[in-house]
């Protein structure tokens, strides 16, 4: 075992039981116009990390204890934001550790729900969380990874590769979001690998059929071409017909396009890949920090999240209409910094994919803003 971890998982097991009292906020950030400057960003991060810290409920959790990725999402955002020493990322990860089952998954069953205890969701947080956290020790990470890859569906209709939201469902269902945070979640923690006992099967993903999933999801013909859909069923986005063949097809939006650009730097596609290429230039057609690309204010913090990770990961200029590139962090950190509230908090007045919450807004935004900084990598 690696003495780092070994050291790690002593300091978790000797970890306070209780949060300690939140830190007093800076002052408010100066408003940003354009481009926020870095004191900006760091205020307004260390407001953010101050807010979160009192929202920590006595087990260590956050938002709601039956859903351990609320609590690996705060964790996450602690670790990015330099506070992942402290007593409340500690306790974060004691309670994430906690919610482990004999599978391997990170989950609260729910017997009867549709989709049980959202496993795969709740896994692929919990364990890249954990994971960049150095707070879990080698083998809760390697039991989560075979979880997540046992959970990948086979078959050879069009979900083969991808992932729904628990293993256990009684449904044959995958959708995007739940496929990328799987595949996410394995590439970040493959290094893990390394401690697996001699012996034991590695685990992995099937990444081609993987690959396949995602790319049956891309659009590729009229104004949303390029872009990617929720799934092959659910009209998260809507639906468009088309004017010649009326066929209809699901309508792409913008955060499940950013997911299609993660989930594809993942299966090492080249930038030269049509797929790629096609998906940039749809990001570049509808590029906005207004709203989320075709639902609007639905999933918005979301959006920031998944669009950062996917930009810093692929390292790909996205193209400004009328030439040149965008600043994607420049603009992002501003738009992050206007839209923080008095409390150090963020939060969306819609609250689709629960994000008037917000801690998981809060955690979003923190996220985000990590990838903002110069150089910085997801």
């Amino acid at each position: 075992m690696d003495r780092t971890r070994i050291a790690a998982c002593a300091a978790l097991c000797a970890a306070m039981l209780f949060p300690a009292a939140a830190d007093t906020p800076p002052p408010a950030p100066p408003a940003a116009d354009g481009a926020a400057g870095q004191s900006a960003v760091e205020a307004a991060i260390a407001r953010g990390v101050a807010f979160l810290k009192t929202q920590q409920a006595m087990d260590g959790s956050f938002s709601d204890s039956h859903m351990p990725a609320l609590t690996a999402l705060p964790l996450w955002a602690f670790v990015r934001s330099g506070a992942g020493d402290s007593p409340a990322a500690t306790n974060a990860a004691n309670f994430v550790l906690g919610t482990q089952r004999e599978d391997g998954g990170f989950y609260v069953p729910r017997p009867g729900r549709g989709g049980s205890g959202l496993g795969n969701y709740n896994t692929g947080v919990c364990m890249s969380a954990l994971h960049e956290s150095g707070l879990a020790p080698a083998s809760a990470i390697l039991k989560a990874r075979d979880y997540v890859a046992g959970s990948q569906l086979t078959g050879d209709d069009t979900l083969s590769g991808g992932f729904g939201y628990d293993r256990a469902m009684r449904r044959r269902y995958a959708d995007l979001n739940n496929t990328v945070y799987a595949m996410d979640a394995m590439r970040r923690t493959q290094s893990a690998e390394e401690f697996r006992p001699a012996g034991e099967k590695r685990a992995d993903l099937d990444w081609s059929r993987a690959l396949a999933y995602v790319s049956s999801l891309q659009s590729r013909e009229g104004s949303a071409a390029g872009g990617f859909a929720y799934n092959d069923r659910t009209p998260q986005g809507g639906t468009s017909t088309n004017a010649a063949s009326g066929k209809v097809t699901l309508r792409a939006y913008g955060s499940m396009t950013y997911a299609g650009v993660l989930a594809m730097v993942h299966c090492e596609l080249p930038k030269s890949d049509p797929r790629v290429k096609s998906a940039f230039e749809y990001c570049a057609a509808h590029w906005s920090l207004e709203e989320n690309p075709g639902m609007g204010r639905q999933g918005l913090f979301f959006y920031y999240d998944i669009l950062s990770r996917a930009l810093a990961a692929a390292g790909t200029p996205l193209a400004a209409p009328g030439g040149g590139t965008v600043d994607w962090r420049g603009q992002l950190a501003a738009k992050l910094v206007a839209l923080q509230k008095a409390d150090g908090s963020w939060c969306n007045d819609n609250n689709r994919f629960w994000e008037n919450d917000p801690v998981l807004c809060t955690s979003y935004a923190l996220l985000a803003l990590s990838l903002c900084k110069p150089g910085a990598t997801p």
